[in-house]
């Protein structure tokens, strides 16, 4: 399945972008209401595909089971503005022995030896795999139009 990329940037220069930055990916989802929900996720893209992992028990797991239909977005919260959205179908199945969860605990937490990290470990047995097919990509970058943009602070 190919991707659709829209947006300054360049299909080479999305995927460097979202295998090097470590912000969450926030992914969209369809509840059984029909409103959406919005849940940040750890991820990792790898040829075209992102992965996430998720408690087989989250509300998370049983709406993309229910409907794999996604819309995503991993950007900074601050400016200067520039990032990746896009929309695409999720998959969800066992991790079982899939070293995700472990990559994850790795990009986002420097390892796997902290107290969360080994709470994760322990509950591997009870972690679901998310894969994420993107159909559509759009990048956006306020960079340079933002550049003389004070970041304003919180308090």
């Amino acid at each position: 399945m190919s991707i659709s990329f829209r947006g300054p940037w360049s299909p080479a220069e999305v995927t460097q972008y979202l295998q090097r930055c470590v912000y969450p990916m926030r992914l969209a989802c369809v509840g059984g209401d029909g409103y959406p929900r919005v849940v940040s996720v750890w991820y990792q893209y790898v040829e075209g595909r992102f992965y996430s992992v998720s408690h087989r028990e989250s509300k998370l797991v049983g709406l993309l089971q229910a409907n794999g239909r996604v819309g995503f977005e991993i950007a900074p919260n601050e400016p200067p503005y520039c990032g990746v959205r896009g929309q695409g179908l999720a998959e969800v199945v066992e991790l079982g022995n899939e070293s995700t969860l472990d990559k994850l605990l790795e990009r986002y937490l420097g390892g796997t030896e902290s107290r969360l990290g080994n709470w994760l470990l322990s509950r591997r047995d009870e972690e679901m795999l998310i894969t994420v097919q993107p159909r559509r990509m759009f990048s956006w970058d306020y960079q340079e139009r933002m550049e003389d943009i004070a970041v304003p602070t919180a308090g």
